[in-house]
C-alpha cells in the first residue's frame, strides 16, 4: 500500500509542477508580448531586451502563485482511475448501488472532493509549518517566523503535505475509495 501512495504522490507532484511552470511561462510570455505590442514593437536592443526580461520575470513569479492553485484543481482529476502499485483511487457514483464507480470523470464531479482535499491540504501545511517553527525555534538561532520562512518553503510544504493528504483522502472524502486494479 505504501508503494501505491508513493507512486500516486510522485505522479501528482510531477503533474502539478509541470502544469504550474508551463502555465506560468505561457502567462508571463503573453503578458510580456502584450506589453511589447502596446508599446509599438520598439526595436530590440540590449536595453529593451533587459526590460522585457524584467517584465517577464516579474509576471512569471506572480503567475506561479496563481497557477499553482489552478493546477492543484486541474491535476487532481488525473489521480483517479489510474493504477499505481496495484491500487487505484476511484470516485463513487451517486446511485444506490454501493459498488458503482464513475468511469469518465469530469471536473464537475470533483468539486466536492477537491474542496475537502484542499482544506485537508491547508490544515496539513499549517501543521507542518507549526512543527517546523517549533523545531527551528528550539534548535536554531531564529526566533521569528519571517526570518526563515519563504514562498519556496511554502511550496515545499504543499508538496510534502500532498503525500499525507492522499493518505487521509479515503477517510476524509466518503465518495473516494481505494480499490485493487
Amino acid at each position: 500500500m505504501h508503494k501505491f501512495y508513493l507512486q500516486l504522490w510522485f505522479f501528482w507532484f510531477i503533474r502539478v509542477f509541470l502544469f504550474t511552470i508551463s502555465l506560468a511561462i505561457a502567462t508571463a510570455s503573453l503578458i510580456t508580448l502584450f506589453i511589447y505590442m502596446k508599446k509599438g514593437f520598439v526595436p530590440l536592443d540590449a536595453e529593451v531586451s533587459a526590460a522585457l526580461f524584467a517584465v517577464w520575470k516579474f509576471w512569471f513569479f506572480l503567475s506561479v502563485n496563481i497557477t499553482l492553485l489552478l493546477s492543484l484543481f486541474l491535476t487532481l482529476k488525473y489521480s483517479f482511475n489510474r493504477c499505481y502499485g496495484g491500487y487505484m483511487l476511484r470516485l463513487k457514483a451517486c446511485t444506490e448501488e454501493s459498488h458503482a464507480y464513475k468511469e469518465n470523470l469530469g471536473y464537475g464531479d470533483l468539486i466536492r472532493v477537491w474542496r475537502k482535499w484542499f482544506m485537508l491540504l491547508i490544515w496539513l501545511v499549517g501543521a507542518l509549518m507549526i512543527i517546523t517553527f517549533v523545531l527551528i525555534y528550539l534548535f536554531t538561532s531564529f526566533h521569528s517566523l519571517f526570518e526563515w520562512f519563504s514562498i519556496y518553503l511554502l511550496y515545499f510544504f504543499i508538496f510534502i503535505s500532498g503525500y499525507f493528504s492522499f493518505l487521509f483522502m479515503g477517510a476524509r472524502c466518503k465518495n473516494v475509495k481505494i480499490v485493487k486494479c
